[in-house]
C-alpha cells in the first residue's frame, strides 16, 4: 500500500467519499442513460443479445448447468466490457457529441496497459469457469442437467447445497479480487498515462480507503446483476449501462488527477 501512495503522489490522489456516494453515482449514471438512450440502451441490448445467444447455445448443447457459472463470470469481465459506456459518460461530462462510433473508437492514454488488464480479467474468468466445472464434477458427478433441473438440485439435495456453498464462496473470493483491482483502474487507464500496476494499486487504495461506501457499491452491483439474471438477461438492457455509467462517476469521485510537475 505504501507503493500505491508513492505512485499516487506524482499522478493522482484518492479521495474519501461519504457512505451514500454509490447512490449518487447511480443517479448520475441514470441521467447519462436518459441523455443518450439510443446509445446506452443499444449497448445494453447488444450485450443482452450476446448473453441470450450464449444461453441458447448452452440449452441446445445440453449444458445449461453451466449457465450459472457463465452468468457469474460476467461480473468478472463486466469492467472491461463497459469501456464504451465510460467513454460515453466522459464525452457527456465534457459536453462533446456522442455517437455509436465514438463508443468504439475512443482514445486511450495507456492502450497497452489496458490490454494487459483485459488479459488479466480474461485469465480470472477462465480460472472461474474451470473451477466451477471442477466443483460441479466433484459434487454432482459427470451428469448433464437442464436449467429447470439444476435449480432444485442445488437447493434441495445435500450435494447441491454443498456445491452452492463452496461455489459461492469461491466465486465471492474471485469477485472481490476483481472488484478491488478494477473498481477505478480501467477508467484510469483510459484517461491517464499510467501502468496497469499503478492503476490496480490505485483501485485497491480507493477500496481500502473507503471500505463502507465501496462495500455498498459492491452489494448494489451484485443485487442489480442478480436482478438482471433473474429476468433471463433482459434486465441487462438497462442495468448494464447503468452500472457502466455509474462506474465512470465513481472513478471521477474517487480519483483526482494531479497537475503535472513543470
Amino acid at each position: 500500500m505504501a507503493t500505491a501512495k508513492a505512485l499516487a503522489v506524482d499522478t493522482h490522489r484518492v479521495n474519501k467519499v461519504p457512505f451514500d456516494a454509490p447512490w449518487k453515482w447511480l443517479a448520475a449514471g441514470s441521467r447519462d442513460i436518459w441523455r443518450v438512450p439510443q446509445i446506452s440502451l443499444a449497448y445494453g441490448t447488444v450485450f443482452t443479445a450476446i448473453s441470450l445467444a450464449i444461453l441458447l447455445g448452452l440449452y441446445v448443447s445440453g449444458a445449461t448447468y453451466m449457465a450459472l457459472p457463465l452468468a457469474g463470470g460476467f461480473l468478472l469481465l463486466g469492467p472491461m466490457i463497459a469501456v464504451g459506456l465510460y467513454e460515453t459518460s466522459r464525452r457527456l461530462e465534457e459536453g462533446k457529441p456522442v455517437t455509436l462510433p465514438d463508443m468504439v473508437k475512443f482514445g486511450v492514454r495507456s492502450p497497452g496497459q489496458l490490454a494487459f488488464m483485459g488479459v488479466f480479467l480474461l485469465i480470472i474468468y477462465f480460472v472461474w469457469l474451470d473451477l466451477a466445472f471442477l466443483l460441479f464434477m466433484l459434487f454432482l458427478g459427470p451428469q448433464a442437467f437442464q436449467l429447470d433441473a439444476i435449480v432444485p438440485t442445488l437447493l434441495f439435495t445435500p450435494s447441491g447445497i454443498g456445491l452452492l456453498i463452496v461455489g459461492t464462496a469461491a466465486g465471492l473470493v474471485l469477485a472481490l479480487l476483481v472488484f478491488a483491482v478494477t473498481a477505478v483502474s480501467i477508467p484510469l487507464l483510459m484517461r491517464r498515462k499510467v501502468d496497469a500496476v499503478t492503476a490496480a494499486l490505485t483501485s485497491i487504495q480507493a477500496v481500502t480507503l473507503n471500505p463502507a461506501p465501496m462495500l455498498l457499491w459492491a452489494v448494489l452491483i451484485v443485487a442489480m446483476m442478480a436482478l438482471a439474471f433473474a429476468t433471463l438477461f433482459v434486465g441487462m438492457i438497462v442495468i448494464f449501462p447503468l452500472i457502466g455509467h455509474a462506474t465512470w462517476h465513481a472513478y471521477r469521485d474517487l480519483v483526482v488527477p494531479l497537475p503535472k510537475k513543470s
